[in-house]
């Protein structure tokens, strides 16, 4: 195919965040330009084109009395019969300090450098022998291996694994969470330097072992604190530790490398985004934007090179390739950075398993997984690549998962990944990314199956899908089967097709807005509520922004946010949303809960939480009993605003989980 080198930040608008720059390939129409003037929650089944204020909307009509739009019905109740939403909404905040709603407690657990392995070192920001940018020399701090020991940096999804049945399990269990990536000043110098990069190996290494999962047993005390526990549980999972390969892509050519060349041993993982957990207890972490790495050198194969631009690798953004060559991307040993972009599944139980990437759910930014079991006990995964002009996804395995692993087989490494194409009559399709069908053949540039999994963005606009407003988390409400997903912005969409792009930069019925810079939340039914169904229902459930009409949002002004990005559907329908970007009002990232049920064209959302100044917020975990709530704030003063969580004197900003209580004692959002 003929690349064409994407657009500059300047062409993508002052809010467009460097690591979202397009890579999309595709030269293909994705959908015809569609006409309206205003835009509903009914199921779009008309279209035409109207500009106002510099956005599109879209007319949406439904031709049949019978028909509703996916997950429509009046106002939500909550368990006991209450409103669904039973909390007041707290304004916006701009303070470094967690705002809850009335009648809810927070409390700090875990932060970056909690020891919970081996010599159980004290936290100590810095890194001995770290050189500052005026030349002086860290002379304190936590060692490479130290931190190894201790809770990794930028925590992000996350997940509770009770370690009992019944309310013992509600007090005790395992939390599982990602760390996305370091704050390379903090990490190495304790203060905020903006770009920093470590100086020497041991600084490297520090930060790889800041990179990762960790798992850490905890349990609630007598006076209603949760703590961690010194436990043989306890692990820390970094950009070093082994991990195996698996599915139609193990052994492959493009995996092999010098140091591995069965390819089926990869080592490590990083930028561990979203999460997801299986129904048989393990847990799925995600490898996102795993491109910035790596250092490419050289004069590569024309294959090799679409492969990596496809892919926005290069840029060494964190500095490993000066001193871990492994980061270095050469003609002769071109293929490390295909051993990542996958899913990995890690055994909480077990600190002795090794972990395993799953291939044949696909190689991408991958942001989340939500799995769903489908008839026959089928399971389904949901997964958004989380980049402008990406796609949307689901894998469906082979056979009743049950069945499979009772044959030793992993559900996981047996199926088929499709890929969504949102048609703007409110329909939808999943194209399946398997080799000889829908022209993914040898003759066009994919001649195995392992070559579409580790080319899963080439064959997905290939095939046609949909490219979207950079596709984030994915949530399945379990009373309806309801799917959602989290749009968060696209500041590259334009009102007429760019002929020096080449992909389909138009707004379309998914993505109906130009300068797209809050984002939205979509939503769709599989055709006969069969999540193996290759067709589907959709509907925009919500446009993000200020509510005042100016920017073509549907939500209520008291309760704006933008930048949609952690997304959960707990068992009584309230979605959490979570927020990851440039808020619409003056306030910091915040999570909000909206009524699923709620008809009209504006739902109820309410603002249930405000993160500290800097921040992210993101990851969502409840206890069974749903009255206790961990998620995580990532990333606090990541421009030097923040002393967020202030824990044991010290002011260096921290990322940490949070522990969310209600007063009453009931269930979170009641």
């Amino acid at each position: 195919m003929t690349l064409t080198p994407p657009r500059s930040l300047d062409d993508l608008g002052p809010d467009f965040d460097a690591d979202d720059l397009p890579s999309n390939d595709t030269a293909a129409t994705s959908l015809s330009e569609i006409v309206a003037s205003r835009l509903s929650r009914r199921r779009v089944l008309a279209g035409g084109m109207a500009v106002a204020a510099g956005f599109l909307t879209t007319s949406l009509v439904d031709p049949s009395p019978a028909a509703a739009a996916p997950g429509s019905g009046g106002g939500g109740r909550g368990a006991k019969g209450g409103p669904l939403l039973g909390f007041t909404a707290v304004p916006p905040s701009t303070a470094d300090d967690v705002t809850v709603a009335p009648g809810y407690r927070t409390t700090p657990l875990i932060p970056w450098g909690t020891a919970i392995l081996g010599s159980f070192p004290a936290f100590a920001p810095g890194t001995p022998g770290e050189q500052r940018p005026d030349g002086s020399v860290v002379t304190t701090g936590n060692t490479a291996a130290q931190q190894a020991e201790q809770v990794g940096m930028n925590h992000d999804g996350i997940t509770y694994f009770p370690l009992a049945d019944g309310r013992r399990g509600n007090e005790h269990g395992l939390l599982v969470l990602n760390h996305e990536y370091t704050e390379e000043g903090y990490l190495h110098t304790g203060g905020f330097i903006k770009d920093h990069k470590p100086a020497t190996a041991e600084a490297v290494r520090k930060s790889q072992n800041a990179h990762g999962v960790s798992v850490v047993e905890i349990r609630k005390g007598g006076d209603g604190q949760w703590a961690p526990v010194r436990s043989g549980r306890n692990r820390r999972i970094t950009a070093n530790t082994p991990m195996a390969l698996s599915g139609p892509a193990a052994g492959h050519p493009l995996l092999r490398t010098q140091a591995d060349p069965s390819g089926r041993a990869s080592k490590g993982t990083i930028n561990n985004c979203g999460n997801g957990e299986t129904l048989w207890g393990t847990y799925l972490t995600c490898e996102e934007n795993f491109n910035q790495y790596f250092r490419v050198e050289g004069t590569h194969t024309k294959e090799n090179a679409d492969l990596q631009k496809r892919y926005g690798v290069g840029g060494d953004s964190f500095g490993w390739a000066a001193h871990d060559p492994r980061f270095v991307v050469t003609p002769q040993d071109p293929n490390e950075p295909n051993r990542f972009g996958w899913i990995v599944e890690i055994d909480p139980f077990d600190p002795r398993s090794t972990p395993v990437k799953r291939t044949a759910l696909g190689r991408l930014k991958h942001e989340d997984a939500s799995m769903v079991i489908s008839r026959g006990g089928r399971v389904v995964v949901y997964m958004g690549d989380d980049q402008v002009f990406e796609h949307a996804y689901k894998f469906v395995s082979a056979d009743n998962w049950k069945s499979m692993r009772a044959r030793g087989r992993s559900p996981l490494d047996e199926g088929t990944l499709f890929v969504a194409k949102f048609d703007d009559d409110g329909t939808g399709r999943w194209i399946a990314l398997a080799h000889g069908q829908n022209g993914l053949t040898a003759a066009n540039g994919f001649p195995d199956q392992a070559t579409v999994l580790i080319n899963a963005r080439q064959a997905a606009t290939f095939v046609g899908a949909t490219p979207m407003d950079r596709p984030e988390w994915t949530a399945v409400d379990e009373r309806t089967g309801t799917v959602y997903l989290t749009l968060t912005n696209n500041s590259g969409r334009k009102l007429v097709d760019d002929p020096t792009t080449p992909y389909d930069d138009r707004p379309n019925a998914a993505n109906p807005r130009v300068n797209n810079r809050n984002g939205q939340v979509i939503r769709w039914d599989e055709r006969g509520g069969d999540h193996t169904a290759t067709a589907f229902d959709w509907d925009l459930f919500v446009l993000a922004g200020s509510g005042t009409g100016a920017d073509g949002s549907t939500v209520d002004p008291a309760n704006a946010f933008g930048s949609p990005d952690g997304l959960w559907v707990d068992p009584d329908g309230r979605a959490w949303i979570q927020t990851d970007g440039s808020q619409p009002i003056a306030c910091n990232n915040q999570m909000l809960a909206a009524d699923t049920a709620t008809g009209g064209d504006r739902p109820e959302i309410r603002r249930f939480l405000v993160g500290v100044k800097e921040c992210e917020v993101t990851g969502v975990a409840t206890t069974p009993d749903r009255r206790t709530m961990f998620i995580n704030l990532q990333h606090p003063g990541e421009n030097g605003g923040s002393t967020w969580p202030r824990l044991d004197g010290l002011t260096v900003p921290r990322s940490a989980t949070v522990v969310v209580t209600k007063d009453d004692g009931g269930v979170i959002g009641s």
